[in-house]
């Protein structure tokens, strides 16, 4: 596991600065602290940090093929390495090292970029062929791990992280407005965009090439959902074979390596696997909240009591947001997740005794695991054929009135929640209630200068970009679909890298072995969602795995307390964020409205949790970040 960054020029006569690789290299050492390596191949350079996994001596990068010809920074783990090592082999190339990053380096040399076919595993990686004078980049299908990159008229910049990129000198910070209406909208910015207009997230799947500034870029996996019929007990026997085995693929390393536990059916079933694949006891790690409503050690106790695990818990208190400047600062875009949080605490104390983690992230993508599906569901089944009178004179007017209540969900907040959904457009499917800015409100947040600029522009766009690919699929396919292309790679993905490498530690996420996602995308429906019945298939197959206190809970979701965070021991940093000599020099929101808005949540009348803490997470973003222009360091 690794940072990676890089520059290469048009001119070929202009080579990189080696301190401004330097420079790149040091604002990621938090994801590679125990190696550094750095190279310029006239007007290429590369640079990389390295957390050393596997093959601890001989895995220094940048890493070349014998006659030095191309070269290579990789971040990532190529779990099927040795088999294609095996085969090139007997192809006839000679190996160097144990790594798997040399197999990507000689499977350039007999596939070219169809390299990236054969890899299973996550990656993000930048290769240099001196002789075409080609730069090649790609990450893995999913999007596990990140790769960015700038392009101007002289150069082209990369990154594992945006900073890298930012610390290059003659790189632009100009804000791309619709990035910012993404975030606010949804508390995340959707590949390929990043906040920063001109630097830009390669997608998952895809592999980039740029020859003297000419740019191409590739899909070489596309994941395409088809509905196919098949039995319980078989899809119980073929997603318990491809879940060991992805398991098994996974615990490859030759530092210590533990998991995640949250008590939730995924985390559960991870470990449960580990315990059977493993002769040690599974080192297992747990986030906990004085707030009852939110607390769920007890439920990953149970589990670690019946796997017999070396078990490790953290309770997390306000004084955690303290930390937020410093999260802000791994992020390097407005990201408004809550869960950052608790990701890094866990991740921290998890690496004081392992290097590697398991986790069980996916499994609500693949599976129809969201309470979102429930709603979709309930909506499309009964809320809609109410009439339009009941809805407008009732049920809306209630949902607008009532006081949230403070604990986690509960009957008052999850109906709020289910009526404000309803109010945005049905072709969006499950993500409506994915939403935390809609039309009317953004209208009175926005300045009028920036209101006008994205007047034409669509919030959901990516959104219906992906809803619409397969209209004749079953709405919980297809909706895992968009999951999968949208939340999962830009939010959860975006939060578990980050989190873990702050923490230099490697996160590893068996559900997200490609042969798994397609094997869930082919699946019926029914196996996935039955009435109300969430997880149906991996309830039902793992069933056994489960202590009786997991096996009968329901879907909570890794989330901590904000809303009454800010109205008590957060709300001096709310209100220094978010004053109104701040937001009206700014420029960019209507600064009595934000002011309106801390004062509904302040009283307890409405709960604006998400949008106030995106507001915050924007302005210590901005005060970081945002200046505008390039930037000469």
């Amino acid at each position: 596991m690794c940072g990676i960054c890089g520059v290469v020029y048009r001119d070929r006569q202009r080579k990189p600065v080696e301190s401004s690789l330097k420079a790149m290299c040091d604002t990621i050492i938090h994801r590679g602290p125990d190696d550094e390596g750095r190279v310029v191949l006239g007007q290429a350079g590369l640079g990389m940090r390295r957390l050393s996994i596997i093959d601890l001596d001989t895995g220094h990068q940048p890493l070349s093929n014998e006659n030095e010809t191309a070269w290579i920074v990789f971040n990532g783990e190529i779990y099927n390495f040795k088999d294609i090592r095996r085969e090139l082999a007997a192809g006839g190339h000679h190996f160097r090292t144990a790594t798997d990053t040399e197999s990507i380096v000689h499977g350039y040399e007999m596939w070219g970029a169809g390299v990236c076919e054969r890899l299973n595993g996550m990656f993000g990686f930048a290769l240099w062929d001196r002789n075409t004078e080609t730069l090649l980049m790609a990450r893995d299908r999913l999007g596990i791990k990140p790769l960015y990159y700038y392009e101007d008229d002289e150069k082209l910049v990369f990154g594992s992280e945006i900073k890298a990129i930012l610390k290059y000198p003659g790189v632009h910070r100009e804000l791309d407005p619709q990035a910012l209406n993404h975030f606010l909208t949804f508390e995340y910015i959707p590949a390929p965009r990043s906040i920063f207009k001109h630097i830009r997230k390669l997608l998952p799947g895809h592999w980039m090439m740029w020859q003297a500034g000419k740019k191409t870029v590739r899909s070489y996996w596309t994941l395409e959902p088809e509905e196919r019929p098949l039995s319980e007990e078989e899809a119980g026997m073929q997603l318990t074979s491809l879940m060991r085995d992805s398991v098994q693929k996974r615990l490859i390393s030759d530092v210590p390596l533990g998991a995640f536990l949250s008590g939730g059916i995924d985390s559960s079933i991870i470990v449960s696997l580990m315990a059977e694949l493993q002769d040690e006891p599974v080192k297992t790690f747990s986030i906990g909240f004085r707030e009852s409503s939110y607390n769920e050690l007890q439920y990953a106790r149970a589990v670690a009591e019946k796997y017999n695990t070396e078990h490790h818990e953290f309770m997390v208190e306000a004084d955690a947001l303290e930390l937020t400047e410093k999260l802000i600062g791994h992020l390097d875009e407005p990201f408004g997740d809550f869960s950052i949080f608790p990701t890094y605490l866990v991740s921290r104390m998890a690496r004081d005794y392992v290097t590697v983690v398991l986790s069980g992230d996916g499994g609500d993508e693949l599976f129809a695991g969201y309470d979102t599906y429930l709603a979709h569901r309930f909506d499309r089944k009964y809320y809609h054929r109410l009439p339009k009178l009941v809805k407008r004179a009732v049920l809306n007017p209630l949902a607008r009135h009532l006081p949230p209540t403070g604990q986690k969900k509960g009957f008052i907040n999850s109906y709020k929640r289910f009526i404000q959904g309803t109010w945005l457009p049905k072709s969006m499917l499950h993500a409506r209630w994915m939403v935390f800015l809609n039309p009317e409100i953004r209208a009175a947040l926005l300045s009028a200068e920036l209101h006008r600029e994205l007047a034409d522009t669509d919030p959901y766009d990516f959104i219906h970009n992906y809803s619409s690919r397969f209209p004749a699929l079953h709405d919980i396919t297809r909706t895992g679909y968009v999951d999968v292309k949208t939340y999962l790679a830009d939010d959860i993905l975006v939060k578990v890298d980050r989190m873990t490498m702050a923490a230099s530690l490697e996160g590893r996420v068996p559900f997200l072995d490609h042969r798994v996602v397609e094997w869930a995308f082919s699946l019926p429906p029914h196996l996935k969602m039955k009435g109300f019945q969430t997880k149906r298939i991996l309830k039902n197959t793992f069933r056994d795995s489960f202590p009786d206190i997991v096996r009968n809970r329901d879907k909570q979701g890794f989330s901590i307390p904000i809303k009454n965070w800010i109205r008590g021991e957060l709300k001096p940093m709310m209100m220094d964020l978010l004053n109104e000599r701040r937001l009206v020099q700014q420029g960019l929101f209507n600064a009595s409205f934000v002011s309106e808005l801390i004062g509904e949540h302040v009283s307890g009348r409405e709960n604006h949790s998400h949008l106030l803490w995106g507001l915050m997470v924007f302005q210590q973003w901005f005060d970081m970040y945002g200046k505008a222009g390039p930037d000469h360091e």
